[in-house]
C-alpha cells in the first residue's frame, strides 16, 4: 500500500511538473513592430485582440521574411508533430508546436495541436489560452464572408490557412484555380461527405506577401 501511495504521489508530481514546465518556450521575435507587440500580448494571456489585424500585421513584419525562409523547416516540423501524435510523445509534440509558433505565431495547426496536447497533460489554463487564440485566428477568417462566392470569399494571408480550413471541413481538394470575378480569389473545388462543393478564399494579402518577398506568383 505504501509503495502504491508513493507511486501515485510521484506520478502526480511528474504530471504537475510537465504541465507547468515545458522544455521549450515560444521565442518572441525582437522586432519593434505591431506583429511582435501582438505576440507579446498573446503570450502574456491578453487574448482579447483584433485577430484579423494581427494576421495582417504578420505580412508587414520582418518576421514574415524569416518565416518564409524557414518554410521547409516549418513543413518538416509539422510532419514530425503529426507522426509523434501516434506515439503520444506529448512533451516532444509541445516542443515542436512551440518551435513552429516561434517562427509563425499565426499558424493555426500549431495552435490547435498545442492546445489539444496541453489539455491531455492536464495544463488546462494554457490549453484554454491557445484555444482562444486558435479560434480567434480562425474566426477572423470564416466570420468575414461565407466562402461561397469570390465576392464573399474568406480572407487569408497564407495558403496554409486555406488548407487548414478545408481540413476542418473534411474536404478533399480536387481542383484549385485563381478567379477574379467579384474579387481576387482562390477557387477550391472539393469533395466532402455531402458531395462536391466549391469554396472561395480571398488572396489579396497572399500576393501582397509574395511581392514583399520579391516573388512573382
Amino acid at each position: 500500500m505504501r509503495k502504491l501511495l508513493y507511486f501515485l504521489g510521484s506520478l502526480f508530481l511528474s504530471l504537475t511538473w510537465i504541465a507547468g514546465h515545458s522544455q521549450t518556450q515560444i521565442v518572441i521575435p525582437g522586432f519593434k513592430d505591431k506583429y511582435c507587440d501582438y505576440v507579446k500580448k498573446l503570450e502574456a494571456g491578453q487574448t482579447d485582440i483584433d485577430y484579423r489585424d494581427f494576421r495582417y500585421s504578420f505580412i508587414d513584419s520582418e518576421q514574415f521574411k524569416i518565416a518564409s525562409a524557414k518554410s521547409s523547416l516549418l513543413d518538416s516540423l509539422e510532419k514530425k508533430m503529426f507522426s509523434l501524435m501516434n506515439q503520444a510523445d506529448y512533451q516532444e509534440i509541445i516542443r515542436i508546436a512551440k518551435a513552429m509558433l516561434s517562427i509563425d505565431y499565426t499558424s493555426l495547426i500549431a495552435h490547435k495541436i498545442l492546445r489539444q496536447t496541453l489539455q491531455l497533460i492536464g495544463d488546462t489554463a494554457n490549453a484554454r489560452k491557445y484555444k482562444t487564440i486558435q479560434f480567434g485566428l480562425l474566426n477572423s477568417i470564416v466570420r468575414n464572408g461565407n466562402g461561397k462566392t469570390c465576392a464573399t470569399a474568406w480572407p487569408v494571408i497564407q495558403l496554409s490557412e486555406e488548407y487548414f480550413i478545408l481540413r476542418m471541413l473534411g474536404a478533399v481538394l480536387k481542383r484549385q484555380s485563381l478567379e477574379q470575378t467579384g474579387g481576387f480569389c482562390d477557387k477550391m473545388e472539393v469533395t466532402t461527405n455531402e458531395g462536391d462543393k466549391t469554396f472561395y478564399f480571398e488572396v489579396t494579402k497572399v500576393f501582397e506577401g509574395y511581392r514583399k518577398l520579391g516573388r512573382k506568383e
